[in-house]
């Protein structure tokens, strides 16, 4: 399942990794904000054998901060039904609910979605 990035996120993750060093998201299943996916520092999410790793996103360089990566993870019961979907990252204004790290700066990450054509 391919995952990408808008620009907006990429900026807003490198302002997290400043913060609070390396990252993962989670990406449920649940309704509402939990829908979101949710930006964690690494290793505070607790994954388990019910997880799915959907690949590590490239978030490039920019002024003078390094390229990095961050890992995408999923449940695998929401994997089996998004498996032929190209998932995209964005940012967008707002607060969502929950504990992923962008909240306090007033926006939230945003999963947009394509189904993948054969």
């Amino acid at each position: 399942m391919p995952v990408g990035l808008t620009p907006e996120a990429a900026q807003q993750l490198r302002r997290l990794r400043a913060r609070h060093g390396e990252l993962m998201f989670h990406q449920s299943g649940g309704c509402c904000d939990g829908s979101s996916p949710m930006c964690f520092a690494d290793g505070d999410f607790i994954l388990s054998e019910a997880d799915e790793h959907l690949g590590d996103l490239h978030v490039p360089a920019s002024g003078e901060d390094e390229a990095f990566t961050v890992g995408v993870w999923m449940s695998k019961e929401q994997y089996r039904l998004w498996a032929h979907t190209e998932l995209t990252i964005d940012l967008v204004p707002g607060r969502g609910a929950g504990f992923s790290l962008e909240a306090p700066d007033g926006v939230r990450f945003l999963v947009r979605s394509d189904v993948c054509r054969p």
